[in-house]
């Protein structure tokens, strides 16, 4: 779909997913940052980017990735998704306190 011209958010987030699912975060990171650039409204696509970017360890990204999914949530009424966010949002910032060298994304 890519190839023949078709690229939008929801595409992005489905081949995120697949990737992430896949184990290979890093590749998930990228085009789920191309889904939130083509729909920066798109709560679901911020917070698995925060994930994807957990799991590759980039600990700052995923922190900025969360807190944009929540401000992204809160706007456009999305409760649930923005309370998910603010929780893995404040794990990291605590684990950066408490742990600032070494950190794994299962902590």
């Amino acid at each position: 779909m890519l190839a023949a011209g078709r690229d939008n958010a929801l595409l992005r987030f489905s081949l995120g997913n697949e990737y992430l699912k896949q184990g290979d975060a890093i590749k998930a990171a990228e085009h789920l940052r191309q889904a939130v650039g083509h729909d920066p409204k798109y709560s679901a696509a911020w917070k698995l980017l925060g994930r994807a970017l957990v799991d590759s360890e980039a600990w700052s990204e995923a922190l900025a990735a969360y807190r944009q999914g929540i401000a992204v949530a809160e706007a456009c009424g999305d409760k649930q998704a923005a309370k998910e966010m603010g929780v893995f949002a404040r794990r990291i910032e605590t684990a950066l306190i408490h742990k600032p060298l070494g950190l794994k994304s299962d902590d």
